[in-house]
């Protein structure tokens, strides 16, 4: 990698070779939209926001690789460089751990590859709610996949739709975009009994969004559990 972002952070011979290989991955997906210029810089700037606070540098290139993934898809909606008309949607809470986890879990259920969303968080946490995943899991959705992470320039201007989800004046206002502020009240994320509520009431919420997005949505999945 030639960009100085991984310069400073002083990276084993396997974390470079990790993120050279990613970086190879990304110019593949992406080959015809971004050089490597581009690629290297975003991968270096995603390695760079995770190693800030990473208690174990492990498993960074990979999270490095994701979200630059997530964020060069959304620049390439940004400019124009992909048109399908697909609605976009970023949920954001605080922590990125919880709420907006199990949304961004049901609208890719329900919507499969008709809409687009992606989450973010304010004060990204170090792993998703441990009651959260068990509660999607409940309703046979797997968020075991994702992690807990900012918000970025990229993802706010490509989306057509911002939910806030809990994360207050901290939650980015982005001008012409449309926003929409669910509240929750409900106990906090302590315990699965107190999650599967707010489980059921975010797919209700989720649901409603997709059908004013023009996507028909199947039959209730949520059973909430004894």
């Amino acid at each position: 990698m030639t960009d100085p972002l991984f310069r400073e952070h002083n990276l084993s011979i396997d974390q470079t070779q990790a993120l050279k290989t990613a970086a190879m991955r990304l110019e593949e997906h992406f080959d015809g939209i971004f050089g490597r210029e581009t690629i290297e810089h975003f991968l270096a700037s995603s390695y760079d926001q995770f190693a800030r606070n990473a208690k174990f540098a492990t498993y960074l290139p990979l999270l490095a690789e994701r979200f630059a993934k997530q964020r060069l898809h959304a620049f390439s909606r940004v400019e124009k460089f992909v048109n399908d008309g697909k609605p976009v949607v970023l949920f954001l809470c605080v922590h990125n751990a919880g709420k907006s986890q199990m949304a961004l879990g049901f609208f890719k259920k329900l919507a499969g590859a008709r809409a687009i969303a992606w989450s973010g968080g304010s004060e990204p946490g170090n792993s998703l709610n441990q009651y959260s995943v068990e509660a999607m899991t409940e309703v046979g959705i797997d968020i075991t996949g994702e992690f807990p992470k900012p918000w970025t320039e990229e993802t706010l201007r490509a989306a057509d739709v911002i939910v806030t989800m809990g994360c207050g004046d901290a939650c980015p206002v982005y001008p012409g975009k449309r926003y929409l502020d669910w509240e929750f009240d409900a106990a906090p994320g302590t315990s699965i009994e107190n999650v599967r509520p707010v489980r059921d009431d975010i797919e209700r919420r989720v649901r409603g969004l997709l059908a004013e997005l023009g996507i028909d949505t199947p039959a209730p999945m949520t059973a909430t559990q004894s």
